[in-house]
């Protein structure tokens, strides 16, 4: 999957474009959850999308 790809599948899936990285990485995160993606799709956008400067929420924070 290619991020051209990961994009239009976030505007088809929520019809809204993504507002930066972490959206999308939200997105990818759901979807390996659901079975969506396979574990290399997945690590591969995550490597993608980590050096394009998306985060992981720190779950201390959100408490």
């Amino acid at each position: 999957m290619t991020m051209e790809h990961l994009i239009n599948e976030f505007i088809q899936v929520k019809n809204i474009q993504p507002s930066n990285a972490n959206d999308l990485l939200d997105f990818i995160q759901r979807r390996y959850i659901q079975g969506e993606l396979s574990i290399v799709q997945y690590r591969n956008m995550f490597r993608e999308l980590t050096a394009r400067g998306a985060k992981k929420p720190n779950s201390l924070e959100l408490i």
